[in-house]
């Protein structure tokens, strides 16, 4: 891993101990996927991440320079992974904000994943997402309840989770949004409660006819005719397996697949 800390127009090997994003979670994150040197809808993710920052009322940095240190740091990539953190920068102790502040910025680069080879093993996660409108769709720091929910198996051949909140609608999986083919059509969870509003999901809904927001609840999504995942460092993964239930072909996501790799050659890999 190799990173970055921008501040005041400076890069710095540093982050602050009174950093407001490490004492309380104040700011959000991007994280895009790099191939061949370019960073994967690179406007998007800075749209929501705007979005983010205005609705935590923080101060924003300028794209150009956080663009320009982004290239300084991925190089020539062939494939990489890129995180983008924006916090509120130092404010001292209490959670009053600043009334003036300058903002933070720490990138840091990583190994991609491997492809996986295989539709996903899902299974249901105990942990909860608590309903926070003010904070629903957006990235934020605050990552606990998935830390929790991660934090429940260890075993290799679980690919991942699903969470529900705290009324049991579905919401998405640990890492990744989730789509269900229901009655021939493409739903996925509403994010209007909690959640984050995924750029792959994003992509989806925008070109797949049909696909919509929908409220679904663990039985409609156990006996869906298929499953995907998806997020934007890993595109379009299929599920072969949620709990008990197990949909033995994917051929509905793989045309989807097709798609997204058509549209952006960093997935067709």
């Amino acid at each position: 891993m190799s990173a970055r800390v921008l501040r005041e127009g400076r890069v710095r090997l540093w982050l602050e101990p009174e950093d407001r994003g490490l004492a309380y979670g104040d700011g959000v994150f991007e994280t895009l996927l790099v191939h061949q040197g370019q960073p994967v809808w690179w406007r998007e993710h800075w749209r929501r991440l705007l979005r983010g920052a205005q609705a935590l009322g923080l101060p924003l940095p300028d794209e150009a320079e956080v663009r320009r240190e982004c290239a300084a740091l991925v190089g020539e990539s062939a494939r990489a992974v890129l995180k983008i953190i924006l916090t509120r920068g130092c404010g001292g102790r209490g959670y009053q904000p600043p009334p003036a502040a300058t903002p933070t910025v720490v990138l840091s680069s990583h190994p991609a994943p491997e492809p996986m080879a295989r539709g996903l093993t899902l299974r249901w996660a105990r942990t909860t997402l608590a309903i926070q409108p003010a904070l629903a769709g957006i990235k934020h720091l605050n990552r606990l309840e998935q830390v929790l929910a991660r934090r429940e198996w260890d075993d290799p051949g679980i690919d991942e989770a699903l969470m529900c909140d705290g009324e049991d609608r579905v919401i998405s999986a640990v890492s990744a949004n989730l789509f269900a083919l229901v009655g021939g059509r493409w739903l996925t969870p509403s994010v209007q409660r909690c959640g984050v509003a995924g750029i792959a999901r994003e992509w989806l809904l925008a070109n797949v006819p049909g696909a919509e927001e929908a409220d679904l609840a663990a039985a409609e999504v156990s006996h869906a005719e298929a499953l995907l995942l998806c997020n934007s460092v890993r595109g379009i993964l299929p599920v072969r397996r949620l709990g008990m239930r197990e949909w033995p072909g994917d051929e509905a996501a793989t045309a989807l697949r097709a798609r997204l790799a058509e549209a952006q050659p960093a997935f067709a890999d």
